[in-house]
């Protein structure tokens, strides 16, 4: 009678079933858990060197800022220089340009931006020379390009003026120039990226 007794109270028990912990899980599922929790750490020690190929190699990290020298660019010249593999497109503005971008009413402009929010210093305009709308090189670098109505930028493959801020006057381009991010060095030297 005892032995069946405990039998009872065995099958019974505080888990309610056998193969069970008293806490109500079964061993299977904790062995399950245990075996999903060590392949996953398999898998991730495994994919992290591919993973870790995807970063930009140091040569390329190397690339992600460039110095520009403004003392050579005269008042109404631009230059254009390379960050990135994208064109950057760097004009020392005359009065002129200044005060046109400038007065400019914002109800005018499809991406309305004034241009002391676009330049840190007045006669320095620098923008990503790719037109917002198919990703063109706009004319209007050389003193022989046509810079459009505005007096900047031109996009001849589908018709985007530009004004002396960079920004979108006419045609297709939904946004302006893209102003990347730099800081003045000094007076004469520009660090772009």
């Amino acid at each position: 009678m005892a032995d069946a007794t405990t039998a009872t109270m065995h099958d019974a028990g505080a888990s309610g079933a056998p193969g069970q912990h008293p806490d109500g899980v079964p061993k299977r599922d904790f062995l399950k858990l245990t075996a999903g929790a060590m392949a996953a750490v398999g898998i991730g020690a495994f994919a992290w060197p591919f993973i870790d190929s995807m970063n930009p190699a140091s040569d390329v990290l190397a690339l992600s800022t460039t110095e520009v020298d403004l003392g050579p660019v005269v008042v109404g010249q631009a230059i254009t220089v390379v960050w990135r593999g994208k064109p950057v497109f760097v004009r020392h503005r005359t009065e002129a340009e200044i005060t046109e971008a400038r007065d400019v009413p914002l109800s005018a402009l499809p991406d309305p931006q004034t241009d002391q929010s676009r330049v840190q210093k007045a006669p320095w305009l620098i923008v990503i020379g790719i037109c917002t709308h198919l990703g063109c090189v706009p004319l209007g670098q050389k003193p022989t390009d046509p810079r459009g109505d505005y007096g900047g930028w031109f996009c001849p493959c589908h018709g985007s003026h530009y004004d002396t801020s960079g920004r979108i006057r006419k045609g297709p381009a939904p946004k302006n120039l893209v102003v990347p991010v730099y800081s003045f060095l000094t007076d004469t030297s520009v660090r772009v990226g």
